[in-house]
């Protein structure tokens, strides 16, 4: 019997949680989670309208900030193709008002602390940043139409024109 490493390297892969691949024509998760005044919002609440819900890692950091306020400077495009905007972090409550207070956001940020919406969009998983993994978010939006079907999933996302990438 021979000794490689690779059984330590894939037992380590298996420790991690795969993340879920969403695609374009899949149903959407039929999410439920509450908002930052702790209203529930759910996929059914949004029928009839397109939803794009767009998970980012800390509310009130750089690329988070720059991301929300692109949406919400476009906001009234937006709402006249009929779309609606949730926002999904781990973030408390109380963050995620803060988020919204300090710069004004029009749309709901979920409060996901439990990380039960993240992780039935499959956003939560293995992310190196100054040569350290560790588990998190992964900036993702998913565009969903009027009958809770994705027509796109968005993962390369320019937060700064993060508007243009979705109106196409």
């Amino acid at each position: 019997m021979s000794f490689f490493p690779f059984n330590l390297i894939n037992d380590n892969l298996l420790n991690h949680k795969q993340m879920t691949t969403l695609k374009a024509g899949d149903k959407a998760p039929n999410f439920s989670g509450l908002d930052q005044n702790g209203a529930s919002h759910t996929l059914a609440d949004y029928k009839g309208k397109k939803l794009v819900v767009f998970f980012y890692p800390k509310a009130s950091t750089p690329g988070c900030t720059a991301e929300a306020c692109d949406l919400r400077d476009n906001y009234a495009r937006f709402q006249a193709n009929n779309y609606a905007l949730l926002g999904v972090s781990a973030d408390s409550a109380k963050a995620q008002a803060k988020f919204i207070e300090k710069y004004d956001l029009p749309f709901p940020l979920l409060a996901d602390e439990d990380k039960s919406v993240i992780q039935a969009f499959g956003v939560w998983g293995p992310k190196k940043f100054m040569g350290k993994e560790y588990d998190g978010i992964h900036r993702t939006t998913f565009v969903i139409d009027e009958n809770g079907i994705i027509e796109e999933v968005i993962s390369d996302v320019k937060t700064k024109a993060h508007a243009a990438q979705i109106l196409k």
